[in-house]
């Protein structure tokens, strides 16, 4: 959803969106540390070659989800549900 399709968002399904929001930082954290972790493994292994740079690959998805959740909270304040 981009912004003005969460300004078109009632209080309710704002306050549903804030808790999905939750989640998905958590999973993208979770997801992150175990594609490090597979970077590191591989590094370690086999030396550098694909999969150490697989974080790379997921930078861009968490920063998309990153500025969705900011935008999420700058309306929730506009709205002062927060």
């Amino acid at each position: 959803m981009s912004q003005k399709e969460l300004a078109e968002l009632t209080n309710e399904e704002l306050l549903q969106e804030t808790k999905k929001t939750k989640s998905t930082k958590i999973f993208d954290a979770a997801i992150f540390g175990f594609l490090i972790g597979v970077a590191v493994y591989s590094a370690v292994r086999n030396g550098f070659g694909l999969l150490t740079f697989l974080p790379l690959i997921y930078i861009p998805i968490a920063a998309k989800n990153k500025a969705r959740s900011k935008d999420l909270e700058v309306l929730l304040k506009e709205r002062n549900l927060k």
